[in-house]
């Protein structure tokens, strides 16, 4: 059993986020986390030396490759070492464990970054995962953000599976959390006029083959 002041999802937050993606496939949370969990999560990604944050890319493994013309975010891989980094596990493992009791969802592991926009950043419309071809089953946003503006942009745009207009602009407010199925959903990240900064993760399936292991060790 975690901690008590690691659980951040009881059991009616969990029933709740799982008949939303079992009616409509997302969820929009205003404040999902604790308060003092939210600020410590800030504190590290500003804090964050700068030799650690990377050019953000699209793909993976042998498709992987470097684009601005998609995005121009910088990430940083989050670990278990860092003692706030680990809470933010705990909490995501509460969720993870809950969600595949509900759903049934088989999901394996959590991986997840921190992703910051610089004034101009921006990420074009995107899936998370091409169906069939990703572990990535359902991903997470988080928002570190205080006193976001409309005039900020760096709203975050959800797209309906099948084109057409967006069905939800989220501006990336501190506390905010968004969850949707990565298979489903297109989304962008809208140009930022201001430094954003937000939390990127997803719960994934373990795609081990013979001949890899997928997630890694």
């Amino acid at each position: 059993m975690l901690p008590p002041e690691i659980i951040e999802f009881d059991d009616a937050s969990i029933d709740n986020i799982a008949d939303a993606l079992k009616q409509r496939g997302y969820i929009i949370l205003p404040k999902a986390l604790s308060a003092d969990l939210l600020d410590d999560l800030q504190c590290r990604g500003k804090n964050l030396p700068k030799e650690q944050w990377h050019r953000a890319g699209v793909g993976r493994h042998k498709n992987y490759q470097q684009n601005e013309e998609i995005r121009a975010d910088k990430i940083c891989w989050i670990s278990a070492d860092n003692s706030t980094e680990s809470a933010f596990f705990l909490a995501m493992e509460t969720l993870r464990l809950g969600l595949n009791r509900r759903l049934y969802l088989g999901l394996f592991d959590f991986e997840c970054h921190f992703s910051s926009y610089a004034k101009g950043a921006y990420y074009r419309k995107h899936l998370d995962a091409l169906k069939g071809q990703s572990n990535r089953v359902l991903s997470l946003i988080l928002y570190l953000n205080t006193q976001w503006q409309a005039t900020d942009g760096g709203a975050l745009l959800l797209y309906p599976q099948q084109g057409g207009e967006p069905i939800q602009k989220i501006m990336p407010e501190l506390g905010t959390l968004v969850l949707f199925l990565s298979e489903t959903f297109p989304h962008e990240v809208l140009e930022s006029q201001r430094q954003r900064l937000s939390l990127t993760g997803w719960f994934r399936i373990n795609n081990s083959k013979e001949d890899r292991i997928d997630p890694p060790n």
